[in-house]
């Protein structure tokens, strides 16, 4: 099984920098890729981006596109996400997720393992 933790949350003001960590740990080799969605009180889970492992390939929520950019440290095993010129509708839970290879990578139910999730709160 893999273990999944985030870190890098805060507060910060609309038009600044954040970049989440995504520290996984365990049955890592058997990972496809990793997904980072973010939730809201009394709202559903939101799609953020996904990272393919192999050929790296990419997905962005349309509403972080050209904004947010997910990569990975290898040799760390870690994946970050790149949060940059922060709005204040970007104010949520991040979660990193592992894409266990099949389904959607928009869709939640294509994630098995979960972290605990990471506030951002972004003032205006």
């Amino acid at each position: 099984q893999v273990q999944l933790a985030e870190s890098g949350g805060g507060l910060v003001q609309a038009g600044d920098s954040l970049r989440l960590t995504c520290k996984t740990s365990g049955r890592t080799f058997t990972r496809a890729g990793m997904g980072w969605f973010r939730q809201v009180p009394g709202k559903e889970r939101e799609f953020v981006a996904a990272l393919i492992f192999i050929g790296s390939g990419t997905l962005y929520g349309d509403s972080v596109k050209g904004r947010f950019t997910v990569s990975r440290d290898n040799a760390r095993n870690v994946v970050y996400l790149q949060m940059n010129s922060l709005k204040p509708e970007d104010t949520a839970v991040y979660y990193c997720a592992d894409f266990e290879g099949t389904g959607r990578l928009t869709s939640e139910s294509a994630y098995g393992n979960w972290g605990r999730g990471t506030q951002v709160t972004v003032s205006s």
